[in-house]
């Protein structure tokens, strides 16, 4: 049964937009207030947000929803769903870069041999649909997602330029540590290799090789725990508890078993970049003083060196995307791949597109300033710092301070840490696993998109409440799935049919798309969030008001806007409070004694700011789980 998350009453979600009012009609709305340009053509002057979407789930209308269920069952997305609708419908959320998650071709339980495409063995594909981290052919895109399979690469070239039409960029994955256990490129452009061609597979290791092998051992699938069987124990030709792979080879997650464990990364194979079975490496190492060194200096590094001959081939797939008029790439896992491989990687993308938008997943943070400054990143994923607290203070387990300390922490990498509250790995906020009520994520989102000068991502669906409440197959309740075929039933009433327009929508629903569409429209637009920072939460707990660590308050600031933001994090109780303006944000302002006007910019309520003796005060009220961002009117 579907499991939805607790809803309220329109008025009552709009009361939580700030301080239990809804804003006056002869205001200014939000948006427009946001944008301090008067110029519509003008560039905004906020941040970056990115949309990212699972491309096969995001256009699909069938609600059969059957666990296991094939593609004629339970239905599919397609390239041509993302049409102009949908995309002005994902631009509204402010979004500047759409990433579409699983396009390039990876395996799936599916017949395309008419197409020359191989079938995929279910003993090593998770799911019916396949994850979309086990890539088949790096020069083509998932045959599923397109009208006629035969013109997929025309259909997808066809949604890139849809997208730049739109005025947003179009991101794709990379998935370097690993690739599907049978990789086959059909689309390969003439002189390239396959992975794994021109091994010596009578040896572990050799530089040039770009597997690992376990030399005279043939690969076993895992034995499988007791309450799993391939396809949901659905017959298949290929479901026969056998994959042949002589000699075996390593598996994705670094696995040297000829007989991966289930919860080993089976599906995939592990890519050899020059890292010796010891950990040692077998390349030129880069100078630590590169790490001060602009991508050209990079660029300049690597001409006329020996590389790895995977270099070579992620180097020339990237290009070729890039060529193809893709803006930039998400890194799946770009940790488990040594920092030289990506300076060698990104200064090439930069050469090619100087403005590429580079995304990494790397969850240890000690290493963040390496990747950003060696392995040349534009962007980390802020996750095992700033979102996994957030979750916490979101759950009710943790303080608001350790946000505050983050961001201290963060300081001088800031810019370069993406901030999130979903994505595909992670729990949906309105699973029960996770908040159970996707109301908990709106101060959440406040804190996250304007405490610092990160860039912003929004997974899709989770601006209407989904709760990925179901067990799809291979997918299990609270994510939802990216293994399986599948409809994602709150995304689907914002589809309303293919209108895109939110019509099937609960008012609730409705009301929470319209509260991410005005926050990321101001976070896109405002320019005071690439300025200053203050916090102002010890001041205020120091105060002795009923400001407590279930309040969080900074103000961000530039010479034309200041701002204060206030989010309240408690689902059942109100806080009212006077929150205290400290001397040197007073100063910094340069205010003079006297009363000055604020307009929050999620409601267009108005307040004032009473500064007295350089010091200064705002009375506030919020409702349970509700935000200010109070702008300065001059």
């Amino acid at each position: 049964m579907q499991i939805k998350h607790a809803t309220l009453s329109a008025l009552a979600l709009s009361m939580m937009l700030a301080c239990g009012k809804a804003p006056a009609p002869e205001q200014a709305t939000p948006a427009a207030a946001a944008n301090p340009k008067t110029d519509a053509a003008a560039e905004p002057s906020g941040k970056p947000v990115v949309y990212q979407v699972f491309t096969r789930l995001f256009g699909n209308t069938n609600t059969t929803n059957k666990p296991w269920g094939t593609l004629e069952e339970n239905g599919v997305g397609k390239f041509s769903d993302f049409t102009d609708d949908a995309l002005k419908g994902i631009k509204a959320l402010g979004t500047t870069h759409i990433w579409y998650t699983g396009v390039p071709h990876h395996a799936v339980i599916r017949d395309y041999t008419a197409y020359g495409i191989s079938n995929d063995d279910p003993d090593v594909v998770k799911g019916r649909a396949g994850s979309p981290y086990a890539v088949k052919d790096y020069y083509s895109v998932n045959p599923d997602l397109a009208d006629d399979p035969a013109k997929r690469l025309d259909e997808f070239q066809a949604l890139i330029a849809r997208t730049h039409q739109h005025g947003m960029k179009v991101l794709i994955d990379i998935v370097p540590n690993h690739v599907a256990r049978r990789y086959e490129s059909l689309a390969k452009p003439e002189g390239v290799r396959d992975f794994g061609a021109d091994d010596d597979t009578s040896v572990e290791y050799a530089r040039d090789n770009n597997f690992y092998y376990i030399p005279g051992s043939a690969f076993q699938v895992p034995a499988w725990p007791a309450d799993y069987q391939v396809l949901g124990g659905d017959a298949h030709p290929l479901a026969d508890g056998k994959f042949a792979e002589v000699p075996a080879k390593w598996t994705g997650n670094g696995a040297r078993s000829v007989q991966p464990a289930f919860d080993d990364w089976y599906e995939t194979v592990k890519i050899n970049f020059g890292v010796r079975p010891d950990g040692s490496y077998d390349f030129d190492k880069l100078p630590a003083d590169y790490a001060e060194k602009d991508w050209q200096a990079h660029y300049q590094f690597w001409q006329g060196k020996e590389v790895p001959n995977t270099w070579i081939k992620f180097r020339d797939i990237v290009l070729y995307w890039t060529a193809m008029g893709v803006d930039g790439f998400r890194y799946d896992m770009a940790e488990m791949v040594p920092v030289e491989f990506w300076s060698y990687l990104n200064s090439h993308i930069k050469q090619q597109n100087p403005d590429a938008f580079l995304l990494a997943e790397v969850y240890q943070p000690h290493l963040y300033r390496d990747y950003i400054k060696l392995g040349l990143m534009d962007y980390l994923y802020d996750k095992v710092e700033f979102y996994d607290s957030l979750k916490l203070v979101m759950q009710g387990k943790g303080p608001t301070s350790e946000l505050v300390t983050i961001q201290q922490r963060m300081a001088d990498i800031e810019q370069h840490m993406l901030h999130f509250l979903e994505n595909h790995d992670e729990q949906r906020i309105a699973a029960p696993e996770f908040a159970g009520d996707a109301r908990k994520g709106m101060p959440a989102m406040v804190v996250s998109a304007l405490i610092s000068k990160s860039p912003t991502m929004l997974y899709f669906g989770q601006d209407v409440g989904e709760p990925g409440a179901d067990d799809a197959g291979f997918g299990k309740a609270s994510r939802t799935t990216i293994f399986d075929y599948w409809g994602v039933p709150h995304h689907q009433r914002w589809m309303n049919g293919g209108k895109f327009d939110g019509g099937a929508l609960s008012p609730a629903e409705r009301e929470l798309r319209q509260f991410y569409e005005t926050l990321m429209q101001f976070s896109r637009n405002a320019p005071a969030l690439n300025g200053a920072y203050l916090e102002l939460h010890t001041h205020n707990l120091a105060a002795g008001s009923a400001y407590s660590e279930q309040q969080l308050a900074f103000a961000r600031y530039v010479e034309r806007q200041q701002l204060v933001v206030v989010s309240h994090f408690n689902p059942q109780q109100g806080v009212e409070f006077t929150l205290q303006l400290p001397a040197s944000l007073i100063s910094a302002w340069q205010l003079a004694d006297g009363t000055y006007q604020l307009q929050d910019q999620l409601s267009g309520q108005q307040n004032q700011l009473q500064v007295s003796n350089g010091l200064g005060q705002i009375p506030v009220q919020l409702a349970p789980l509700g935000s200010v961002v109070y702008q300065l009117v001059r």
